[in-house]
């Protein structure tokens, strides 16, 4: 026999010691080198390629909407493109959810603190 030997009771091999799951596991009859594992290197290329992807799909849509218009922001009159005063109003509203739902966390986290202290 060539390849490692399974013992039943403990799922380990014998030559390297390592661990298989059985059926319906991660791996399960699989080479163990032929498992790859998520690291946060990886998680990070990914992310990466996500992120160049979304924002080569805003330029696309920045360029399509050249157009200029006349915006009214806080009292100033700009003179943008449609695509442009799209990306600041989503960007805007983006940071507006962002400023409560920091206010709820503040919030939630105040409270499980009082909960925390009166339960000792």
């Amino acid at each position: 026999m060539t390849g490692p030997t399974y013992d039943d009771r403990s799922g380990a091999s014998e030559p390297g010691g390592e661990q298989y799951r059985g059926a319906g596991g991660r791996g399960a009859g699989q080479d163990p080198g032929a498992i790859s594992k998520r690291t946060r290197v990886s998680g990070m290329w990914v992310a990466s390629i996500a992120a160049v992807v979304v924002l080569l799909l805003l330029l696309i849509f920045i360029l399509q909407n050249s157009e200029r218009v006349k915006i009214n922001i806080f009292g100033a009159n700009p003179t943008l493109p449609l695509g442009v005063a799209l990306l600041l109003a989503a960007v805007l509203g983006a940071l507006l959810v962002a400023l409560v739902a920091g206010a709820r966390v503040v919030q939630l986290r105040r409270t499980a603190r009082k909960m925390a202290r009166a339960s000792r």
